[in-house]
């Protein structure tokens, strides 16, 4: 079991930097922490064949496919690419996420 400890959160917006979806961008949809991977919105679509069930039809089904959490950045704005994540406390006390390059907070 991995257990990874994640930089990033539902709803993020990231970028996959290795493999054949690489420099695309979108949401993350859902992460599995045990396998250490990714669920991202339209990347890495796979087909799945399924049989009928009582209440969804069978047929082949494209879903998204999982993507190694070591293969994503997470997205700034400003640099306009995917970033490494640093941390800091506001002056409340919340903590942040902020872009290593351009130190822009990504967390709203």
């Amino acid at each position: 079991m991995v257990h990874t400890v994640f930089h990033l959160k539902k709803k993020d917006l990231v970028q996959v930097m290795v493999g054949k979806e690489k420099g695309k961008t979108g949401k993350v949809l859902r992460i599995n922490q045990k396998k250490g991977r990714v669920y991202v919105e339209k990347l890495s679509m796979v087909k799945r064949h399924t049989k009928p069930t009582g209440q969804k039809p069978g047929g082949i089904i494209e879903a998204e496919g999982s993507i190694a959490a070591s293969n994503i950045l997470l997205y700034c704005d400003k640099c306009g690419r995917g970033v490494r994540v640093a941390y800091s406390r506001l002056e409340s006390g919340k903590k942040v996420r902020s872009c290593r390059k351009c130190k822009t907070q990504i967390d709203k």
